[in-house]
Parts: C-alpha cells; sequence; structure tokens
C-alpha cells in the first residue's frame, strides 16, 4: 500500500525523446482486432499519390483500446467546449468515405 501511494503522489514518468517530440502526421487510420488485440495503423494519405503510407503502428490489449476511446471521448468535449463543434463533411452523393478527401485514383 505505502509504495502505491508513493506512486499515485510521485505521477507517472513518461520519456519523449527528441525524435518522438517531432510526432508523425497522420490523416487516416485503420483499425482491426482479434481476439486479444486491437492494431491502429496511422497512415498519410495525400492528394496525387496512389496509396496511404502506414507511418505507425499502435498495438492494444482490449482494454487499453478501450481506455483510449474512453480518452478521446473526454478530450473531444474538452476541445468542443473550447473550440466549437468539429464538423465533419457530410457523405456525398457517391458513397461514404472515411478518407479526409475523395480519392479517385493517382496522379502526379
Amino acid at each position: 500500500m505505502n509504495n502505491e501511494n508513493e506512486q499515485k503522489q510521485q505521477g507517472l514518468q513518461i520519456e519523449l525523446t527528441p525524435d518522438k517530440a517531432q510526432g508523425e502526421y497522420a490523416n487516416f487510420a485503420i483499425i482491426t482486432h482479434s481476439s486479444s488485440e486491437f492494431i491502429v495503423d496511422f497512415a498519410r494519405m495525400l492528394p496525387g499519390l496512389p496509396k496511404a503510407q502506414v507511418r505507425s503502428r499502435v498495438i492494444l490489449a482490449p482494454e487499453h483500446a478501450k481506455r483510449l476511446l474512453g480518452a478521446l471521448q473526454e478530450n473531444i468535449m474538452r476541445y468542443e467546449r473550447t473550440f466549437g463543434q468539429i464538423k465533419m463533411p457530410q457523405p456525398s452523393n457517391e458513397g461514404r468515405t472515411i478518407a479526409p478527401f475523395n480519392v479517385k485514383g493517382g496522379e502526379a
């Protein structure tokens, strides 16, 4: 018990190296799962390029995926209270896309 209280008082220590602090821009995510894990591939999809490129893969236990969902919901609510509602584009007549823009084919 004493050790647990000490950990709570100290807070969680997280190391963020300079190369990771730069981050990766992703505008597309693909989520798959099995009975034991969720896999989230963060990709970058750009106009003029024929396919999205996966920039990062995160593998989560189901419990952690649910915690992430809750944390995202809470942070989106906070964001919208501060900056206003996040507007989602309406699906086009051609069908719904989950991509950040409609992709009909790659052009250079």
